[in-house]
């Protein structure tokens, strides 16, 4: 191991990316203490403290809610503008042709996903100022002056355009993906505050259990991010066969439905806040249900069935535009190879399909299963339980991680193969 980070840090093209990731996270950092201007942030930690849901929502999209922050919204608006436009893919012939054209493709789809996050964060930001005030039973930002609720608007999209500029940038230059390392630092943000809770309050034999709990849940995690199928395939040449191998990773779609789930999963939670502040009895009954069945600090069984489903959804979703079977297996017949006991072409598409649905199943369940696992330990110890690092954020961490090292060690491998050359 010591080998191999010394190996890192030998490679200069490594060191500059891995350098540029952490000036770029300490950007973020910065951006997220800074408050909006004409926000009376007194109340706010009141509010965290008694809507965690809110806060595990902000800290999953790497918004700065505690400090009512320039980047309030985080990367909100850009997640559900994704998962428009995905939807859209399915709906609208020329969005779906555009998801399957490859790195073409993929460039015309980010773009449109820019331009709709930017109505989009305008609209959440007007929503997450009206919500905060309802909490807050009082003025965080005063609705009546039309001048600074417009000025807070635009500042708060602003900064939200600027972290998706800033996700994009440290995807270029830094190593893995910058929107996912951003939403990872979010994450990892809050895990001090819990640990100084749990120190403060004397609970040192909890601690150690959630300690331990979080450490097996990461093992277990790695072991399953790491696992794959992989379906033999022989390749004929030059008058002989070579036997290959085409591994179908068991969790296929990474933390993506995890982070989708989560961004519809709260919304109903949000709304329910506040229409239950609403004059009309109707809206005011609408309201108090909604946050009885979909309040994240103390969710009901429906809460939790429709997360696990959602995640199971966004899993199949995902991976029905990522994993593309007809181009494997194209590519497959193209270089001569064939899969034993499968015709090539549409035979070997069909096959594929069917092995990475069975995949898919077992994937997603397991996603589902690791992101509901808090929740159930609620209903059934009945009190929430502060885990150092919620299940879903542990998922989301784990993998961006492991994508950094698979990303670091494919660097590596193609430095010592231009010595060589």
């Amino acid at each position: 191991m010591i080998k191999s980070f010394k190996s890192v840090f030998a490679n200069k093209s490594i060191r500059k990316k891995i350098v540029a990731t952490l000036l770029l996270v300490l950007v973020y950092k910065l951006l997220s203490v800074i408050p909006v201007y004409g926000v009376d942030t007194t109340k706010l930690a009141a509010i965290i403290e008694q809507n965690k849901g809110l806060s595990f929502f902000s800290a999953l999209m790497g918004g700065g809610l505690s400090h009512f922050s320039i980047i309030l919204m985080g990367l909100s608006p850009y997640i559900n503008a994704m998962i428009i436009i995905q939807l859209l893919g399915v709906i609208v012939p020329k969005i779906g042709d555009l998801q399957k054209e490859g790195e073409q493709g993929q460039k015309t789809i980010t773009k449109w996903t820019r331009w709709l996050t930017l109505p989009l964060a305008f609209l959440q930001s007007y929503g997450m100022i009206v919500l905060l005030n309802t909490l807050a039973h009082g003025t965080i930002i005063d609705l009546s002056d039309l001048r600074t609720v417009l000025m807070a608007m635009t500042i708060i999209t602003a900064g939200t355009i600027f972290l998706v500029w800033l996700g994009e940038i440290m995807t270029e230059k830094g190593i893995g993906n910058g929107i996912s390392i951003i939403i990872t630092a979010g994450v990892l943000a809050g895990v001090p505050s819990v640990i100084t809770q749990h120190i403060s309050a004397g609970s040192y034999g909890l601690f150690a259990g959630l300690v331990v709990a979080t450490l097996f849940i990461i093992y277990v995690i790695i072991k399953f991010t790491e696992g794959n199928r992989r379906i033999p395939v022989i390749y004929t040449r030059t008058g002989r066969e070579e036997k290959s191998y085409f591994p179908i990773r068991v969790n296929q779609a990474g933390m993506v439905p995890i982070i989708f789930a989560i961004s519809l999963i709260t919304f109903p939670s949000i709304i329910g806040q506040i229409m239950s502040a609403s004059s009309s009895d109707r809206a005011s009954a609408i309201g108090k249900f909604l946050l009885e069945h979909f309040n994240m600090s103390n969710p009901s069984w429906a809460f939790i069935v429709l997360y696990f489903l959602l995640v199971i959804g966004f899993s199949f979703f995902y991976v029905s535009i990522t994993f593309n079977t007809e181009n494997v297996a194209e590519s497959i017949q193209k270089r001569g190879g064939y899969i034993p006991g499968i015709r090539p072409g549409k035979e070997t598409a069909s096959y594929l399909s069917k092995v990475s649905a069975h995949l898919n199943l077992f994937g997603g369940g397991f996603l589902a299963l690791i992101a509901v696992l808090p929740y159930i330990m609620t209903k059934i110890m009945g009190q929430s339980v502060d885990f150092i690092i919620s299940a879903s954020g542990l998922i989301i961490i784990v993998s961006v991680i492991l994508d950094v090292v698979r990303k670091v060690d494919s660097e590596l491998k193609m430095y010592d193969y231009s010595k060589y050359n």
